[in-house]
């Protein structure tokens, strides 16, 4: 029973827990502790062990048992030392001692059976405070099915790894596992490799377990269940909390712990969950752990004011403010943000168009009208379809995760994939007649890593498709109804898709053709969509009747139940209900003209919002990705935007003074002869009149509501699109130049007398701070304060910042082998949450705690010495570190393991980067060579020499760097020579441009954080600013702005450069001289400069046909 305590983590049997205190069995007290928490889980979990340990330790010096001391000291009490070395000193010193009791710390040390008395009541005081004992202490509470259910699950479970299941299988003991025999000898293909693989028995068999799972099934032939791979509590997050300090006296505990408050939520700090969480205490050693979990009792940390855990402020959180009107021509159905370009919308309407708009600066770049691209290759159904009927609807339009491509859902037939290259760059991609009648729905998945499209349609079915070459991959059956939604989704590595049809039936499925796996009808059936909270942890389900009655509820995964069903939908609705998620905290739909909102705990309506009126009756909604922005259609075939106070300082990025350019209406554009004929039957849409698979449109009013959605538009009025001539484009195009200090907003940081030329610079990735690694080994960290004048507390140039160091005056120096320091390579990566600090200027490799500035622990000495550092994407355990020998280390710091070590290059490594959309890792040398290699098992896939210009000769130590575009499938190529963009999975260079003959070479180059922008330095003290679509200059800072004038910048110039992570026209330059400069353009100018026009009609995209060198025009201005 202990055991089964210990391995499902879910009660702390304390009597237990005495028992074996008071016996002195430790290792057992040690192995029941770690199926609940582990040594540096928080400030109590180190005290509890540490205390134990000691006790263990004191034991064996009592019964003058050395060996056993030096044993313990070494193997169980050495984890503490980085912490506190002076203590470890001291604990090692009672070895000298005839009796430790000569220690006057430990001079009331009584008996062992006493001491372990006094330590057990400390012991106690301490679990009950730690947080992740919390709700354990106390037997749970279990159905009284409980049990049979876990019986079910496991007789499920050992019959579906049957090499051959059979339907109806007998099954007479629990006492061993259970097999089917082989019938008459046949082989059965293994579902061992797949655990929801292989049939259930047909009812009479044992009782199958999803009569417990999510979805309960219905009578007859009973689907694979999904319920014990879908399970999922939700995580459990805390902050550092204080724990007693560690001494060799008995153990004391503070007023905080004698009265524990329960610590607030740190969102920063992850925890896997459910038994997962439990299983990786019991088996993972000490290490950094899912965010840098050190064998410390300090916990990860942010800076004050990071405002990771703050909780959401309603009025501020939720996006309110009407800050664009768009008006789009057509009745919008569906729409989508961009998942990078977080002001990019994707919109489809009610007569087939398609747009594409910038809402800030309110442009509409792209607009496309219904036309099939190749007619001939359609099927005969779809062409007769268009014969007879040619009006075409947008269903749904979608983007795919890294915003490479977007997919229409047409309500005939067909699907159509476009590929999207930036700004006006849109491209036909794949045209695919995927369903008989209307296609209701479309998402993007990666199962097995590989981009495809998932498609539903009236024809009652679910197909999968290969997103590169449209070729099916699955076709799912089973509904016994049109299809109208799906939604993709994955728990661990099981990959599943839900789907809903009309007839309120919801089935999901895996990725082969074995059928469905659960059945089960949606609260408001008919029309019923699913969609998951941001972090996948939580989902829910809004439908609408055929008579207007709206459901929004939350379903409880592993009990297959309705957890909550949400309140404050009127009546009959008109309309069918559209919702979305934010925040991984907010529910949104819109309902009775007007946008309600929920909070995902709390069943009643939060608030409601009309957005200055005008909605549709159903206002179709979509949230940006990180939820600052909400797209509302409107009447009027209108959108509006709404943004709360971090989207309005998102789109303030896009303002210009220009009033000819703020126009908010643009042109009805035109349509073919099908969305003419489309726009002439808009009435039939218009009525609510299902088409002929009972499938209604999309939003359409269930009560006849003439010109609810506000789409007046018929044949009658539709007139040819008249193209609009900006009159910007008339105007002679001139770089932006900035040669005065009032002409940006740039600032000085605090300089640190020891600092020498800056090496290394970056942000945290907070936005508050700003972390500088100098050439003499000494880090700079700067940090931003809220105050009035910075109410966001974020990284700005209109207020100082603090050169902050903790109060023991301590900095965070790195080890210096004997190499002198103008041969060392400076290099650091920063942790996921700013808590850590990995560093290395020539010597061994440091971890430094960024809130305490104290060295953790050293690793790897020189030779070879590290020269670069880049943590993996998915685990910072994992460490790349580039060497100055041309090799790359794939270093695990959990077990100080080096797991692979990468040789391709032939001089030092000189940039890292990793891809986690791609699963690869980009390196770069001094050898002006790239390599890619695969992340999964460290291979080599190309490589290819940076192909530098004619009459360019390197220096012999010339750096070559990479990072990643935001799309993570293209990234910069920064040398002295060039600036290069690289498409990675053929390793094809799109774009580059080279400076002058005579200019100064490029000294370093970043992406901003939105990846729109590239900013550059150079050695002669300029800064420039690039288009990253097309490298193309923008804008150039002369030395003047910011270098004082009795300054030559012959002698002070940049040597890095950073680009802010949340603010994209914020970047810092760290300097030859040891200073750092912050640069902003003005708040009056809000971007840096204007985008140069394109030559020769050329789009202004990433991926085209590689332009090697620039313009002669740019030439000339370098």
């Amino acid at each position: 029973m202990n055991r089964l305590e210990q391995e499902s983590g879910f009660f702390f049997n304390m009597k237990y827990f005495e028992d074996e205190v008071h016996n002195g069995n430790w290792d057992e007290v040690e192995k029941y502790l770690s199926g609940f928490t582990k040594v540096d889980d928080n400030r109590y979990s180190m005290k509890i062990f540490f205390e134990i340990r000691k006790q263990k330790y004191l034991e064996a010096l009592d019964k003058h048992d050395r060996p056993k001391a030096v044993d313990i000291l070494v193997k169980d009490l050495k984890v503490f030392a980085s912490f506190n070395e002076e203590l470890f000193k001291e604990i090692t010193q009672l070895l000298t001692l005839e009796n430790f009791r000569e220690n006057e710390q430990l001079s009331k040390y009584g008996d062992t059976k006493s001491a372990r008395a006094i330590m057990l009541v400390e012991l106690k005081k301490l679990i009950e405070a730690n947080p992740l004992f919390r709700d354990k202490l106390q037997f749970p509470n279990l159905k009284n099915s409980r049990l049979r259910t876990l019986i079910n699950q496991s007789l499920n479970w050992q019959h579906q790894l049957c090499k051959n299941p059979r339907p109806n299988p007998d099954i007479k003991t629990l006492f061993v596992d259970h097999t089917c025999g082989q019938p008459n000898g046949a082989q059965a293909p293994s579902t061992a490799s797949n655990p929801l693989l292989g049939g259930l028995p047909k009812a009479g068999g044992f009782p199958p377990m999803g009569a417990h799972g999510p979805f309960q099934p219905t009578p007859g032939p009973v689907p694979a269940p999904l319920a014990g791979w879908m399970s999922n509590s939700s995580a459990l997050s805390h902050s550092p909390v204080p724990g007693g300090p560690i001494g060799l006296g008995g153990p004391s505990i503070p007023a905080a712990l004698k009265h524990p408050r329960t610590p607030p939520t740190n969102s920063s700090m992850d925890f896997p969950s459910g038994d997962s969480d439990h299983v990786a205490k019991r088996t993972r050693p000490l290490g950094l752990g899912d965010e840098v979990n050190l064998p410390v009792n300090v916990l990860p940390v942010s800076f004050p004011g990071h405002g990771y855990g703050q909780p959401f402020n309603i009025p501020d959180d939720l996006p309110k403010t009407v800050t664009r009107t768009l008006n789009q021509g057509s009745s919008p159905m569906s729409m989508d943000f961009h998942p990078v370009q977080l002001t990019l919308l994707l919109v489809g309407t009610n007569v087939g168009d398609i747009a594409l708009w910038e809402v800030g600066s309110r442009e509409r770049l792209v607009l496309k009208n219904f036309k099939v691209w190749d007619l001939n290759t359609c099927s005969m159904p779809l062409q007769a379809a268009l014969v007879k009927d040619p009006a075409v609807s947008v269903n749904r339009v979608i983007w795919s995760p890294d915003g490479s491509l977007f997919g229409v859902a047409y309500s005939r037939h067909i699907v159509q994939i476009y590929s999207y290259h930036g700004g006006e760059d849109v491209r036909q991609h794949l045209e695919i007649d995927a369903h008989i009648g209307g296609v209701n729905d479309i998402a993007f998945s990666t199962p097995n890593k590989q981009l495809c499209v998932i498609t539903c349609g009236d024809d009652k079915t679910i197909k999968v498709w290969d997103a590169a070459t449209g070729s099916k991959q699955y076709t799912f059956e089973g509904h016994e109804a049109p299809v109208y939604s799906v939604c993709p989704h994955y728990k661990e590595s099981i990959q599943f898709i839900f789907s809903t049809a009309i007839d309120g039936k919801i089935k999901a499925w895996l990725y082969d053709n074995l059928g469905s796996r659960v059945d089960y009808e949606a609260p408001g059936r008919w029309c019923t969509t699913m969609a998951y909270s941001q972090d996948g942890t939580r989902l829910f389900s809004c439908g609408t009747s055929k008579d207007g009655e709206s459901h929004i509820v939350e379903w409880n995964e592993s009990e297959g139940a309705v957890k909550r069903t949400y309140l404050g939908f009127r009546k009959k609705s008109l309309g069918v209900i559209q919702f979305d998620t934010t925040k991984n905290r907010y529910l949104a739909a819109g309902d009775d003209f007007s946008i309600k909102f929920w909070d995902m705990d709390n069943v009643q309506l939060l608030t409601s919002i009309d957005a200055d009126g005008g909605l549709q009756a159903s206002p179709r909604i979509r949230f940006n990705k990180d939820g600052t922005l909400l797209a509302i259609s409107a009447s009027e075939n209108g959108i509006k935007v709404l943004a709360n106070s971090d989207g309005l300082r998102l789109l303030r990025t896009y303002e210009t003074y220009d009033s000819s350019r703020a126009s908010e209406s643009l042109t009805k554009p035109s349509i073919n002869s099908i969305s003419a004929a489309a726009a002439a039957a808009a009435a039939v849409a218009a009525t609510g009149v299902a088409t002929s698979s009972g499938i209604p449109e999309r939003g359409a009013p269930i009560v006849s509501m003439g010109g609810m959605n506000g789409d007046s538009r018929t044949l009658g009025d539709v007139k040819s699109r008249i193209l609009e001539e900006s009159n910007d484009k008339s105007k002679i195009w001139k770089l932006t130049e900035i040669n005065e200090p009032a002409q940006c907003r740039s600032s000085r940081l605090p300089e640190h007398m020891r600092a020498a030329k800056i090496a290394r610079l970056i942000y945290t990735n907070s936005g508050n701070a700003i972390l500088a690694l100098a050439s003499n080994a000494i880090h700079l960290l700067w940090k931003w304060q809220r105050s009035e004048r910075n109410t966001s507390g974020k990284a700005t140039a209109s207020v100082s910042p603090q050169l902050w160091q903790p109060s023991s005056g301590i900095l965070m120096t790195n080890d210096v082998s004997d190499a002198s320091s103008e041969e060392a390579v400076p290099c650091f990566a920063l942790s996921k949450n700013d808590s850590y600090v990995m560093s290395a200027s020539g010597g061994k490799i440091s971890l430094f705690n960024m809130m305490t500035f104290k060295t953790m622990t050293v690793f790897m000495p020189p030779p070879p010495a590290a020269t670069f550092l880049a943590f993996h994407p998915q685990d910072n355990n994992i460490i790349a570190i580039g060497m100055d020998d041309s090799s790359i280390q794939i270093y695990n710091v959990r077990v100080d393991e080096v797991k692979s070590k990468l040789k391709g290059h032939s001089k030092r490594i000189t940039g890292l980067a990793f891809s986690h959309l791609l699963n690869v890792l980009v390196s770069s040398g001094a050898d002006s060579q790239i390599c890619v290699w695969s992340s999964d098992g460290w291979e080599k896939q190309r490589s290819k020499f940076l192909q530098l210009p004619q009459g360019r000769t390197p220096t012999s130590v010339s750096d070559t760097r990479v990072q990643f575009h935001q799309d993570q499938t293209h990234f910069l190529v920064v040398h002295e020579t060039q600036l290069a963009i690289f498409e990675t999975k053929q390793l094809d260079c799109v774009k580059q441009w080279v400076p002058h003959e005579s200019s100064a070479p490029i000294s370093h180059a970043a992406f901003s954080c939105d990846s729109q922008l590239v900013y550059a330095s150079f050695l002669d003290a300029t800064v420039c600013v690039f288009n990253a679509s097309n490298l193309r200059l923008r804008c150039r800072i002369n030395p003047s702005a910011y270098l004082p004038a009795s300054v030559s910048s012959s002698n002070v110039h940049p040597l890095v450069i950073a680009a802010h992570p949340q603010e994209a026209n914020q970047f810092a330059v760290g300097l030859s001289d040891g200073g750092v400069h912050v640069f902003e353009p003005l708040e009056s100018e809000a971007k840096w400069g204007s985008p140069p026009p394109m030559e020769n009609g050329s789009g202004g995209s990433i991926p085209t046909t590689p332009s090697v060198g620039a313009s002669t025009s740019d030439q000339q201005q370098r």
